[in-house]
């Protein structure tokens, strides 16, 4: 369904070796995940293309801070590499233990990469000496 709903929407995307979808949304890598005991809990995952040194993490807890607290999607977090950058995450996670429609997962999958987004265009403005989320 996820694959189809991306087909719908003409979005581009590939299949990883684990059977993961993902995209490059604005040069933000989004994977759409399936969790859950039964795969029925759908994660939205976005990979900020902006990559920050380990001393800008105390910033990027202030931008996640105030982006978990000022808006509702994604939730954001630091995440330091192995090679000891910093980058921020975003996430949307529904579960459908119940089902879900087609109309459910598009709308789903637009706030997710819509967010995901946005939330990107806010870390490039911090990057390059911004104040942030607005």
């Amino acid at each position: 369904m996820i694959k189809a709903a991306l087909d719908a929407r003409g979005f581009a995307y590939f299949v990883d070796a684990d059977d993961d979808v993902a995209g490059n949304f604005q040069g933000n890598l989004i994977y759409f995940f399936r969790l859950g005991e039964r795969r029925e809990i759908l994660q939205i995952r976005a990979m900020m293309q902006h990559v920050f040194s380990v001393e800008d993490v105390p910033k990027l807890y202030e931008f996640c801070n105030t982006w978990n607290r000022d808006q509702l999607w994604p939730k954001a977090y630091v995440h330091v590499t192995d090679e000891g950058n910093a980058v921020v995450v975003g996430e949307v996670t529904t579960d459908w233990e119940h089902g879900v429609t087609p109309e459910q997962l598009d709308q789903v999958l637009l706030c997710g990469i819509a967010t995901g987004c946005r939330m990107g265009e806010a870390l490039g403005e911090l990057k390059s000496g911004g104040s942030g989320p607005s």
